[in-house]
């Protein structure tokens, strides 16, 4: 009784008031100057930045930005599968619109998808696949439209386009989201059923990928409308790389909507708006088309001056005037997370398909070109770029369904994926040389090599993506007190504001303190410093902890670069890039050991997995250190580097021992070639060149122990007192003298056949003037010999 009245005086009479009387001298003294100093140094911040800062969820981003991820609960996520509904029509209707589809035809002479692949995507609802079955629509999963994206890529780009397009970013998803009743009852049946083909205008050409800088504008006033004057806007616009805009029948626009009269209320300037606006309308233009690099989906200009059109035409009616820019960036994750790494993953996974099995059937010096330790090194880097952007196209879709915005993810998504990808189709042209560089009906990668800088530049263009957006955005979401912080400043209450501030602040202290030692720690004693909540597989236990390291190392050095370059961050856009591609290469690895798991610890998935990993820790670490290097405060970056590598560096690129089983892996048919290109089309008819690639590497290894029997041969001397020993045609003396059965040599007359059809090389008519010339492709592949 007695110790209880004592702790309790001492309690109540003494450590809560003299906590309390510390605290109110911390808050005068230090926390008020700093809380000050703060709101000088906080950059002056737009409406709309402030909403595209704001715009969608953080995710497992947030947790690479702690600098302690919980693997745990990357474990626990859920592995995106497809409902046997999806994978019937990913079996069966997506291989049927493929199959209609001839890349050459649509480049040359069509110069748009057939008629019948155009009817067949409409008919089976290609166009509503993120429209809720209740409206019409399939109701697919974000996974299942990234699958279909992926394999239509294969086929053909204005097939995947013209798809995508209308299931991404724009009127469809919109009006699921925001439309009124009426909207949607309306317009997602006709779109579900492809009678109405939608556009989204958005871009305009003074303001490129600052979507919140657009000039087009509208201005409420009064007009005449189906012979009744009501309230309306009155819009211009001038829009352009608008994609489906010369076949829409339903325009989607963004502009930036006016109330000078007051018609709407007080506000003068509502802000930007979506309406959605049928092509027939009165004043509304289509432009001719855009010519893509050779791409044939349709793209092109609109324009309007001063088009009168009703309140009821805004998506979500006259009380979402103004919340367009929030609208968009709420969505914008569909277009950067789904169709943009669905589509450039495809053709990662078309040219490792064909350019593994060309390494394996095209020879110099009697050994397949594969073999060679310089294509060796190429190819094992498409395959496991090729790994790497996969696992990220899969983590990121399932983020979608689980009811994710994922703004950040969704821009690393969108610029590493699409960035690998044109690394991917780069090797792979250097790979197959001659043979990609002459385009023609057998050329299974030149349109590819041609279209890929089209993803790279849509959706906001890479260059802005790298160095403005994804730390710009992801530091300030995914950090656990900045953005309190910042809230904190901005509240009009001053006391609210110091007490909120104070407490969030020296939390944040606490924080950075810890990340710093830990950065310290691990620096001085390696990786094995931290403990794992999981049980991770015995052969990837090491990366956990490296990526922990490095997390910490990120987390400590954006703080120590927040603090000391405050506003001016905006402006230090390398730095800027620098520590983004660091929260990137830490979520693409972690997608890499998600994907290995996932998919049962596969070992043959080994080889990809180490080098993909171990090139994301190396890559994290050089933008680590050329960060340290260039701090505009030499001293600071100097500090940043002896705190983080005080050994110096600590993870190499991968080594030249992982290329070779990878290689073997892409050389020949098996579950592993297989699982990494999944989405491939394999086209059925045996002249389609992909088919024709997949038939030469079957024989080219069924027939490589006859060859190694007649070579052997041919050093023993066995042939060398034969009258036609110095014929080209060694085969057919080997088996007039005995040497290998007529089977054998049938088996190599097969395979030389379909070898000499991969290699060949289309030509045509001197004079390409006519269209027609197109047609009248030579066949060299007449009278090949064995």
């Amino acid at each position: 009784m007695f110790a209880g009245a004592i702790n309790k005086f001492f309690c109540q009479e003494v450590y809560v008031p003299l906590f309390c009387r510390l605290r109110n001298w911390r808050k005068k003294t230090i926390s008020a100057p700093i809380l000050k100093a703060f709101k000088k140094i906080l950059p002056p911040m737009s409406s709309t930045e402030k909403e595209a800062i704001e715009a969608g969820t953080v995710w497992w981003e947030a947790d690479l930005f702690s600098g302690r991820p919980d693997w745990q609960k990357l474990m626990n996520y859920p592995v995106p599968v497809l409902s046997k509904r999806e994978q019937a029509f990913l079996d069966n209707e997506v291989e049927q619109a493929c199959a209609l589809v001839d890349d050459w035809t649509v480049t040359t002479q069509d110069m748009d998808l057939p008629d019948a692949a155009w009817q067949y995507i409409k008919e089976k609802k290609f166009l509503g696949m993120i429209i809720p079955q209740e409206y019409g629509g399939l109701g697919f999963s974000a996974f299942a439209h990234s699958e279909v994206i992926t394999k239509l890529s294969t086929r053909n780009s204005a097939l995947a386009v013209s798809v995508m397009v209308p299931n991404s970013l724009g009127p469809g998803e919109l009006l699921v989201h925001y439309g009124t009743p009426e909207q949607k009852s309306y317009y997602l049946p006709r779109l579900a059923s492809g009678q109405e083909i939608p556009a989204f205008a958005l871009t305009s050409p003074w303001a490129g990928s600052d979507a919140a800088a657009i000039p087009d504008s509208g201005v409420v006033c009064k007009g005449v409308w189906e012979g009744k004057e009501i309230l309306g806007m009155r819009v211009s616009w001038d829009k352009r790389y608008i994609t489906l805009a010369p076949v829409c029948t339903l325009l989607g626009l963004a502009f930036r909507l006016y109330d000078p009269d007051g018609l709407l209320g007080d506000q003068k300037e509502i802000g930007i708006t979506c309406a959605l606006v049928p092509r027939n309308h009165p004043g509304v233009e289509i432009g001719r088309r855009h010519f893509p690099l050779n791409a044939m989906f349709m793209n092109g200009p609109t324009r309007g001056k001063e088009v009168f059109m009703p309140l009821s035409f805004i998506i979500g009616g006259p009380d979402m005037a103004g919340q367009g820019w929030r609208m968009l960036m709420e969505c914008l994750a569909a277009g950067r997370s789904i169709s943009l790494p669905s589509s450039t993953v495809g053709m990662s996974q078309l040219a490792v398909r064909t350019v593994g099995a060309y390494a394996r059937i095209r020879k110099q010096f009697k050994l397949p070109i594969g073999r060679f330790e310089g294509i060796e090194e190429v190819l094992a880097r498409m395959g496991a770029n090729t790994y790497a952007c996969n696992a990220v196209r899969i983590m990121t879709a399932g983020a979608v369904d689980l009811g994710e915005k994922p703004s950040v993810v969704s821009s690393i998504a969108k610029y590493h994926v699409t960035e690998r990808a044109r690394s991917v189709v780069n090797d792979a042209m250097d790979i197959i040389g001659g043979k990609g560089i002459c385009l023609g009906p057998s050329n299974f990668l030149g349109r590819a090599y041609q279209q890929i800088p089209i993803g790279i530049t849509v959706e906001g263009a890479n260059i802005l993506t790298r160095s403005l957006i994804i730390f710009g955005q992801g530091a300030i979401r995914c950090h656990p007190y900045i953005l309190k912080e910042m809230q904190a400043v901005q509240e009009a209450d001053p006391v609210s504001a110091l007490d909120n501030f104070d407490r969030l602040f020296w939390q944040h202290i606490g924080f950075s303190t810890r990340n710093g030692l830990r950065t310290l720690a691990s620096g001085l004693f390696g990786a094995r410093i931290f403990t794992l909540r999981h049980q991770a597989a015995p052969e990837t236990l090491r990366y956990y902890r490296d990526l922990t390291r490095l997390s910490g190392a990120l987390a400590f050095m954006a703080d120590v670069t927040m603090l000391s370059m405050g506003g001016s961050l905006k402006r230090r856009e390398k730095i800027s890039a620098r520590l983004g591609d660091v929260l990137a290469q830490l979520y693409m690895a972690s997608c890499v050991l998600k994907q290995y798991e996932s998919n049962g610890r596969q070992q043959d998935e080994l080889p990809f997995v180490h080098k993909a990993v171990q090139q994301c820790l190396f890559d994290a670490q050089t933008a680590l250190l050329k960060t340290c290097r260039n701090f505009p405060n030499r001293a600071i970056g100097l500090l940043l580097r002896l705190l983080s590598f005080p050994w110096g560096t600590s993870f190499s690129p991968p080594p030249d021992a992982l290329d070779r089983p990878i290689c073997e892996q892409l050389m020949q048919p098996g579950s592993t070639r297989d699982r990494l290109t999944a989405n491939c089309y394999l086209p059925t008819d045996p002249e389609d060149p992909v088919s024709t690639i997949e038939q030469a590497l079957v024989y080219a290894i069924k027939a490589e122990p006859v060859e190694a029997k007649i070579r052997q041969d041919e050093k023993n001397g066995i042939f060398n007192h034969h009258p036609d020993a110095n014929t080209r045609d060694i085969a057919r003396l080997a088996v007039e003298m005995n040497r290998i059965s007529a089977e054998e040599y049938e088996l190599l007359a097969t395979r030389n056949r379909l070898r000499d059809t991969v290699i060949h090389v289309d030509d045509f008519p001197n004079d390409l003037r006519n269209p027609a010339a197109f047609m009248n492709i030579r066949n060299t592949r007449q009278g090949d010999r064995p």
